[in-house]
């Protein structure tokens, strides 16, 4: 350690001399010395973060790696990495989580190698720390770990492609919204599915979803659909307003809204009296999208909605009626 350290006079006094904190036989003590560092503004004590991801005590160790999250470089992003295969599974949660903060482009190159480790939750972690930084670099990778054996790192894989929007993805990705044998997986390709072009493969896949078994990959494809605005889906979502599932019906219920499809009136005008109030709102923003008035009657009834939000979204709805009217 250098002297810089102990010469900076936010290291010393009032902080009670943090150098010599974080050289204390007490854990706990270094680990309190790290949360007081990273509170100190700049980032000229990096280094002492770095030092502090090799310590001995896992609670300091986890300490340190939570801290970097806030100081992105690549001596960091090496660290943090190399946590990813610590002993303790508080040490490798925090640095995955801190690695999922990315947000420089140049990080990417540091964890593209360990896409290819041995352990899963180190190919996982490393697939989420460059979902959002969208590197062309990471599409082969990604591409391939859709494959994995791992479904943890097959759903990471999906999201690192769905934020990449690589048409030549599509293919792969239909599959495995219909075909992984775990629903989550199955969840995530349903919804990076989002980016891709109408064709009769990808509503097939997104219609097939939303009679998953899992009401969570229902709720999914019926967004999706909504966002790509694919009419010919317009009769499985109204289908969808009758899921078992409130979850369902209220992604069913917004997407029907954006296809402003008149023969979703009966279940929209339904979903007005639901117990659940969410579902209320959704039911009448889409109805006051799609315009028809013989929405209004139903309307009126619901202006005295016990729920503030529904009658803002009523309110919202007879007006957008009355204009197109």
């Amino acid at each position: 350690m250098t002297s810089d350290f102990y010469d900076d006079p936010e290291l010393a006094e009032p902080h009670f001399s943090l150098p010599e904190r974080l050289q204390d036989k007490d854990a706990t003590v270094r680990r309190i010395a790290l949360m007081d560092l990273a509170d100190l503004d700049g980032d000229a004590h990096v280094p002492l973060l770095l030092a502090a991801l090799a310590d001995d005590a896992a609670v300091v160790r986890t300490e340190a790696a939570r801290a970097l999250e806030a100081f992105e470089s690549p001596a960091t992003v090496r660290g943090l990495a190399r946590l990813l295969s610590d002993e303790d599974a508080d040490v490798r949660a925090a640095a995955a989580q801190s690695l999922s903060e990315l947000k420089l482009q140049e990080s990417a190159q540091e964890l593209l190698p360990f896409m290819a480790a041995d352990d899963a939750f180190v190919r996982a972690a490393a697939l989420r720390g460059v979902r959002e930084l969208r590197v062309p670099d990471s599409f082969a990778p990604a591409l391939a770990a859709l494959d994995d054996a791992d479904p943890l790192v097959r759903r990471e894989a999906v999201t690192v492609l769905g934020y990449l929007k690589r048409l030549d993805a599509v293919d792969a990705l239909t599959r495995l919204a219909t075909q992984d044998p775990v629903p989550e997986v199955r969840r995530a390709a349903a919804g990076a599915l989002g980016f891709a072009e109408e064709t009769p493969a990808v509503l097939a896949a997104l219609l097939a979803a939303l009679s998953d078994q899992a009401w969570q990959v229902r709720e999914e494809a019926a967004t999706t659909l909504g966002k790509l605005r694919l009419r010919d889906a317009a009769p499985a979502l109204v289908a969808a307003l009758d899921d078992a599932y409130w979850q369902v019906r209220l992604r069913a219920a917004r997407s029907l809204g954006r296809l402003r499809d008149v023969d979703a009136l009966p279940g929209l005008t339904a979903a007005l009296t639901h117990t659940i109030s969410n579902l209320r709102k959704e039911a009448a923003l889409a109805l006051g999208e799609i315009g028809a008035p013989a929405a209004l009657p139903a309307l009126r009834a619901a202006e005295n909605d016990p729920d503030p939000e529904v009658r803002r979204s009523v309110r919202l709805a007879l007006q957008q009626i009355g204009t197109q009217a």
